[in-house]
């Protein structure tokens, strides 16, 4: 990589960094503004509402990558242009494909980065950040840990191992104690499922606790009375688009399984593989648009086009969505098309440029 590449590559990246800080700095603050409608219910305070903005700031930076770096791009080559550093470039013979490389290099790189960050952090962070809210709020007595889920039913304590999409939970640990807080019974299920305003647990191993020893009891399936709410765990549960990609597909193969629809999950998968080729396909689209027939405009023309693009992707990615879950379109076209159609716009603008 030439001096220049990297340069230009330097520029890109510190581009699109300021217009994600800007960018986060506004969803956050009116994301806090929003919080401070729950603030004072149960042990939901001023530090709990910071704590979540703080947590959720992972998963809205992945949503927001794309349009940043389609801007910052923007932004990058358009400052470039305008001090006439990419001119002198040309004249030094620098062409427009080596420049165009030179950006697609950055592309990669933050197609790269978005992958890591959305399978290794803002799943995990987005998950505690549900879970903290919803138990300052509700007010139960629980926690997360590296153990799983706890809460406090009376005398009784719940130890859930997973909690699943769909509200369901599986390897569920429940301790009761007496009044006298001595252990009278434990149980286990492999699984339990809410079904007809009751949770079924299957699979259960009993063990009560006499004074002349433990008796052990295997059952197939039995209701479960618990204030344990599906309203609790919907919450604590990641939605969808939040989970990461080798979760989603664990989660279908799970649905496949059992023989239940796994559409809604399917489709959040292609969205989270098409989302770091978006990244790429938005910082491609922004070449054409500083040598095209927008070059002569200004910087701020420039963003607020860019931002205008922008805004079109993520209205036509989430109409499809809907749209695809509503009428039951194919996954992979619901989650593909915006950024099949934004690539096919990116190469006739780059066609029209050279």
């Amino acid at each position: 990589m030439t001096i220049l590449s990297r340069y230009i590559g330097r520029t890109v990246i510190l581009a699109s960094v300021l217009v994600m800080a800007v960018m986060l700095s506004v969803y956050t603050f009116l994301s806090f503004v929003d919080e401070l409608r729950d603030v004072g219910k149960g042990n939901y305070d001023l530090h709990a509402a910071t704590e979540f903005v703080l947590l959720t700031l992972p998963g809205r930076i992945y949503d927001l990558f794309p349009a940043c770096a389609l801007l910052g791009t923007l932004l990058g080559l358009g400052w470039l242009a305008s001090t006439s550093e990419l001119i002198a470039m040309r004249a030094a013979g620098l062409s427009i494909a080596s420049i165009t490389t030179s950006v697609m290099r950055v592309g990669v790189a933050l197609m790269l980065a978005l992958i890591l960050f959305g399978e290794l952090v803002a799943p995990v962070t987005e998950q505690y950040a549900q879970a903290q809210r919803s138990i300052a709020i509700s007010g139960h007595i629980a926690l997360m840990s590296r153990l799983g889920f706890w809460v406090r039913d009376k005398l009784t304590f719940i130890n859930i191992r997973q909690i699943l999409p769909g509200v369901r939970l599986g390897d569920i640990y429940i301790y009761e104690f007496n009044d006298q807080r001595r252990l009278v019974g434990t149980a286990h299920a492999a699984e339990a499922s809410y079904i007809g305003k009751r949770w079924l647990l299957k699979d259960i191993a009993l063990d009560r606790i006499e004074d002349d020893g433990v008796i052990t009891t295997r059952i197939p399936q039995a209701a479960w009375e618990t204030l344990l709410s599906p309203d609790l765990i919907n919450v604590v549960v990641v939605d969808p688009q939040k989970l990461s990609a080798i979760g989603l597909y664990r989660y279908i193969n799970y649905l496949r399984d059992n023989h239940q629809d796994a559409s809604r999950y399917q489709l959040a998968l292609w969205i989270r593989i098409m989302a770091p080729i978006s990244t790429g396909v938005m910082v491609f689209l922004a070449v054409p648009f500083v040598f095209g027939s927008l070059r002569t405009m200004g910087a701020g023309q420039r963003t607020v086009i860019g931002a205008m693009v922008g805004l079109a992707f993520f209205l036509l990615n989430r109409t499809l969505s809907y749209l695809g879950l509503a009428y039951d379109l194919n996954p992979f076209f619901s989650a593909a098309f915006p950024t099949l159609l934004f690539l096919g716009l990116a190469i006739w603008l780059m066609r029209r440029a050279y």
